[in-house]
C-alpha cells in the first residue's frame, strides 16, 4: 500500500472540474485507490463519492492506492494535486 497526504490549497476546495479530472486520472490504474479525510472516505474512480466529501480549501486528505501499480497511481495522484488542488 502507498499512502499520500494533501492539503487542498485552491480557494473553492475540491469542485467539480477538477474532480471529475482527478477520477479520468485514477481511472487508468487497475488498483484500489482512496480518498480519505478524517473518519470520511471515497473510491478515487467515482466522482459523485469525492464530490460528495465536500473537501474545503485547508483540508488535509490522505490517498490511498493498493494493488499492482500502486507507486504509478500514487505518483500522479499527488502531481494532479500539486498542479491543480
Amino acid at each position: 500500500m502507498r499512502e499520500i497526504t494533501y492539503t487542498i490549497i485552491d480557494p473553492d476546495g475540491i469542485h467539480a472540474r477538477p474532480a471529475g479530472n482527478f477520477v479520468e486520472k485514477m481511472m487508468q490504474y487497475s488498483s484500489k485507490i482512496t480518498v480519505n479525510r478524517g473518519d470520511t472516505s471515497a473510491d478515487a474512480k467515482k466522482l459523485f463519492a469525492i464530490m460528495k466529501m465536500r473537501v474545503k480549501s485547508g483540508e488535509t486528505i490522505t490517498i490511498r492506492a493498493e494493488g499492482e501499480d500502486e507507486e504509478a497511481a500514487a505518483d500522479t495522484a499527488l502531481a494532479f494535486l500539486k498542479e491543480y488542488l
